[in-house]
C-alpha cells in the first residue's frame, strides 16, 4: 500500500457496535460496560482493530436515544455492570434481589429488545442499595475506598461537580426541567447552590458514586480490550436541560433552537429543539468546554466520530420566535476559522478522530478536512459522481485514503434492506464497478437477490476500499435488516436493538464463527488485520 497515512498512519477495520446493544448472559437487559471485553474479543478474533461506539453519555430522564443527553462529560448509569459493583456483592448480589425484582430481570433479559425502563428501575434498586453500603461502611469510617472515591473527585472536579449537583437537584425536582426551578436555582445564586448543595450532600454524593464505578469499569475494561481501540461519539449538542447548559447558560443562545436546513432529504429542514452556541462568548473564554469535553472524550477513548462535523463550522439554528433562521458564523471565511479551530483543539487532547461529514456539508469544509488530514465518511450507496451525467457510483477502489469507507450508520437502512429496493439502475451501476467486478465474476449479479454472495461481494468491496479505515454496522455483516435508528421517528422501534446472541457465547454460535472466519479473511488481505 502506498496510500497516505491516517492519523495512526496504519490501515484498519472494524465494526459499529452500540454498547447497549451487545448484551451477554451476565447482564440486566442491555450492553453494559463488563461487556466490551467480550465484544471485543470476537472483534480481535475476526482480524477488526475498532470498536465503534455510539456516545455513552447519561441520557436525559425518560430518553433512550444517546444523543439526548443530560451531561456531555457523565457516563449513563445504565451501562454499569451492577454484578461488578462491589458493595452490590458484599449484600448478597442478585440474591439480595426481590423475588418480584428476580422476576423482572429474567424479563429484561429475555426480551428481544431493550426494555429501559425496566433495566433502569432494576439498576437503580440495586445501585441505590449498595451505595447506601458504601456509606455506611466505607465513606462514614473514612476507608481506603473511600479515600479513593475521595481522589477521584478531586481529579475529576473540573467536571463533576457542577454535574452532580445538577443531577441531584433535578432528581429531587422531580426532573423537572431547569428552566422550571426555583429563579435562585436556575440563576446559580451562590449562597442558594451552596445551601442546597448542603442540603442534598448524600445525593450529591450518590451521583458521583456512580460515575466513579462507572469509571473504574471503564478502566478496566479497556484494559482488557485485547488490543481493539475503542472509538466514541462526540455528540454536536446536549440538551438544553443539561448540567453543561445550566452551568454556561451564557454560552448559549436559549431564544433559538438547533437544527439544519432544507435538503434533499427533508424539505422543510429539522428542527432539533437544542440551544445555539454563542461562538462569539466561546471564543471570548478559549473554547474552554469544548477543551473539557476534548480531555474527557480523550480519557475514554483511543479515538471518536465527531459528529454533525459541519455544525462545528456553521451552526443552523431557528429562533423560537419564527423570526428567519440563521447561520452563526455568518460568512465562509469566519466558519471556516472556527471549524478548523474546534478540530485543532479537539485533536490536540490526544485521541483520533474521524468526521460525519454526511448530508448538505458544504465543498469547502470538506477541503477544510483535507488541509486538516481528518478523515471524513463515505458511504457506498450515497459516494456517487452526482455532477456527472447518469450520477455514476465511485468504485471504492477511488475512495480518498483520507476517509473512513461503510456500508451505512446508525441512522440509515441496513445494506440489506437498501439492496433490495435499489432501482435496476443502481444495481447495475454497482455491479459495472471495477472493484465489484474483480470480486463477483458475475454478470448476473446486478439481479440477485440479497443472498450471502451479494452481501459479500458488496462487504469484501469495502475491506478492499483504498480508505485506510473501515467500519461496518453490525448488521451489514451478518446481512441483518434490523435498524438501530430510524430519523425523524420516536419509538421503541430506536436505539433498542440488540444481537440475537450473548456476548459471551459467541465462540459456540456457528453464524458468528463463520462471520468472524470470514472478517479475518478479508482483513489479511486487505491489510487490515
Amino acid at each position: 500500500m502506498t496510500d497516505a497515512p491516517t492519523q495512526t498512519g496504519r490501515r484498519k477495520g472494524g465494526l459499529l457496535v452500540p454498547l447497549f446493544a451487545c448484551p451477554s448472559s451476565l447482564s440486566w437487559g442491555g450492553g453494559d460496560i463488563g461487556d466490551v471485553e467480550m465484544i471485543a474479543a470476537w472483534l480481535a478474533g475476526a482480524g477488526q482493530r475498532v470498536l465503534q461506539l455510539l456516545p455513552i453519555n447519561e441520557m436525559a430522564p425518560g430518553q433512550q436515544s444517546p444523543y439526548s443527553a443530560i451531561s456531555a462529560m457523565a457516563i449513563d448509569p445504565i451501562y454499569i455492570r451492577v454484578t461488578d459493583v462491589t458493595d452490590f456483592n458484599a449484600i448478597g448480589g442478585e440474591s439480595w434481589l426481590s423475588e418480584p425484582d428476580r422476576a423482572r430481570l429474567d424479563a429484561a433479559r429475555g426480551a428481544p429488545r431493550i426494555d429501559y425502563a425496566a433495566v433502569r428501575a432494576l439498576k437503580r434498586t440495586a445501585l441505590r442499595a449498595a451505595f447506601a453500603r458504601f456509606f455506611e461502611a466505607e465513606w462514614c469510617r473514612d476507608t481506603e475506598r473511600a479515600r479513593a472515591l475521595r481522589l477521584f473527585l478531586s481529579q475529576q472536579a473540573w467536571w463533576i461537580e457542577d454535574y452532580s449537583v445538577f443531577r441531584a437537584i433535578h432528581a429531587r425536582d422531580a426532573e423537572r426541567p431547569w428552566t422550571e426551578w426555583p429563579a435562585e436555582w436556575q440563576r446559580r445564586e451562590p449562597a442558594a447552590i451552596n445551601t442546597i448543595r448542603r442540603e442534598l450532600a448524600r445525593e450529591v454524593l450518590y451521583y458521583q458514586y456512580l460515575q466513579w464505578q462507572a469509571a473504574l469499569q471503564w478502566q478496566r475494561a479497556r484494559a482488557r480490550a485485547h488490543g481493539v481501540q475503542l472509538f466514541g461519539d462526540l455528540p454536536f449538542m446536549v440538551d438544553g436541560d443539561s448540567a453543561d447548559v445550566w452551568a454556561r447558560q451564557h454560552q448559549f443562545r436559549l431564544d433559538a433552537t438547533l437544527g439544519v436546513p432544507p435538503d434533499a432529504f427533508s424539505a422543510s429542514g429539522q428542527d432539533w429543539g437544542m440551544p445555539v452556541y454563542r461562538w462569539d462568548v466561546i471564543a471570548g473564554e478559549d473554547y474552554r468546554w469544548l477543551r473539557e469535553r476534548a480531555r474527557r472524550s480523550a480519557d475514554l477513548y483511543d479515538g471518536y466520530r465527531v459528529d454533525h462535523l459541519v455544525g462545528f463550522y456553521r451552526t443552523y439554528g431557528r429562533p423560537v420566535d419564527g423570526s428567519k433562521a440563521f447561520f452563526t458564523p455568518a460568512d465562509q471565511p469566519s466558519q471556516v476559522a472556527l471549524g478548523e479551530r474546534i478540530l485543532g483543539l479537539l485533536r490536540a487532547a490526544g485521541a483520533e478522530i474521524i468526521a460525519e461529514d454526511l448530508g448538505t456539508v458544504p465543498d469547502f469544509v470538506r477541503e477544510s478536512l483535507a488541509r486538516l488530514a481528518i478523515p471524513g465518511f463515505c458511504v457506498f450507496r450515497w459516494e456517487r459522481y452526482w455532477h456527472t451525467d447518469g450520477q455514476p457510483f465511485r468504485d471504492p477502489g477511488a475512495y480518498p485514503a483520507l476517509s473512513v469507507a461503510t456500508s451505512g450508520t446508525h441512522d440509515t437502512e441496513p445494506m440489506i434492506v437498501w439492496w433490495e429496493h435499489a432501482s435496476e439502475d443502481e444495481r447495475q451501476k454497482v455491479s459495472r464497478l471495477p472493484t465489484i467486478q474483480g470480486i463477483a465474476a458475475d454478470a448476473e449479479f446486478a439481479h440477485a437477490p440479497y443472498d450471502t454472495k451479494v452481501r459479500d461481494v458488496l462487504l469484501e468491496s469495502l475491506f478492499a476500499a483504498r480508505s485506510q479505515i473501515l467500519v461496518l454496522p453490525i448488521q451489514d455483516v451478518f446481512g441483518w435488516p434490523d435498524r438501530i435508528n430510524e430519523p425523524a421517528t420516536i419509538g421503541d422501534h430506536n436505539w433498542t436493538f440488540r444481537l440475537p446472541w450473548h456476548t459471551d457465547r459467541l465462540a459456540d454460535v456457528p453464524e458468528a464463527r463463520e462471520c468472524q472466519t470470514r472478517l479475518r479473511g478479508w482483513a489479511e488481505r486487505y491489510g487490515r488485520a
